[in-house]
């Protein structure tokens, strides 16, 4: 997992050949008045959900993880929690769903981190992960999670 700012992607480009493409999708698209839906960026190998909804709260929540994908996940406006893990040794709750690319945890997550507007996560394979969690106060945001083929 990587936590940062996006005004630092350059220094996480080596970490995966494809992330640099996400990186440049992240820093040059106008995200501020980017529609919600699915964009192509490479194919089916990099790839953005841009998303709009109000957050929750974690009691109602699953951790996930994926196999075949990696998520950046940057957040445009607003502020969410959100939960994680190492994935090895969770209770699995639902079995991997190949059309889906996810499986979800009975776990609950060890730690919470805040993404805020500027600011991006990257989730590998062995990372479980909870997004979408309210800060105590439900609220609206902007998220886009760019999926990234891992081979």
């Amino acid at each position: 997992m990587i936590i940062d700012k996006l005004a630092n992607a350059g220094l996480y480009k080596g970490v995966h050949e494809r992330i640099g493409v996400a990186f440049d999708y992240l820093q040059r698209t106008d995200l501020a008045s980017i529609a919600a839906g699915k964009y192509a960026i490479d194919g089916d190998d990099v790839f953005a959900i841009v998303q709009e909804y109000e957050t929750m709260d974690s009691a109602a929540e699953q951790m996930e993880s994926h196999k075949k994908y990696f998520d950046v996940q940057y957040m445009i406006n607003g502020e969410e929690l959100v939960g994680h893990a190492f994935a090895k040794g969770l209770t699995v709750s639902k079995e991997y769903d190949a059309a889906g690319e996810f499986m979800l945890y009975k776990d609950a997550p060890e730690f919470f981190t805040r993404l805020s507007a500027g600011t991006f996560m990257v989730f590998f394979p062995e990372d479980a992960h909870m997004p979408c969690i309210s800060t105590g106060v439900k609220g609206m945001v902007k998220k886009v999670v760019v999926k990234v083929l891992i081979s």
